[in-house]
């Protein structure tokens, strides 16, 4: 069975990338363009992880997993930060929020579905 993976991303050209490294490597991926959305998405899909933008429209990627945090059902549930957000500190305020792991963007095709790869529960 397919591991289900939400996107929650506001950019097309980076939610296409992503989306379709992921495809390619056989996981189901479902995307959100903000936070709210990838919350409501969430909470009904169950998916096996979350890449989370931090910079989103409307609620930032910390408020979001912070959301996604408090919602018993999702605790289990990797959710891995996915931002430009690159200087000192970033990283730390990202796992501080909630998320479990943190890319760098830009991401690297050659090594991402490996790096996220880490983070899925067998």
């Amino acid at each position: 069975m397919k591991k289900t993976i939400l996107l929650i991303e506001d950019n097309e050209q980076n939610s296409y990338l992503t989306t379709f490294l992921l495809e390619t490597h056989g996981f189901h991926v479902a995307t959100a363009a903000d936070g709210a959305i990838g919350i409501d998405a969430a909470t009904k899909l169950l998916p096996d992880l979350i890449l989370l933008d931090i910079q989103l429209p409307l609620m930032d990627g910390y408020a979001v997993a912070k959301a996604l945090r408090e919602i018993d059902a999702l605790k289990p549930i990797p959710i891995i930060a996915v931002t430009s957000y690159a200087m000192v500190g970033d990283r730390e305020k990202c796992l501080a929020a909630g998320c479990t792991g943190y890319i760098e963007k830009p991401i690297n095709p050659e090594t991402f579905v490996t790096e996220i790869s880490t983070f899925l529960r067998s």
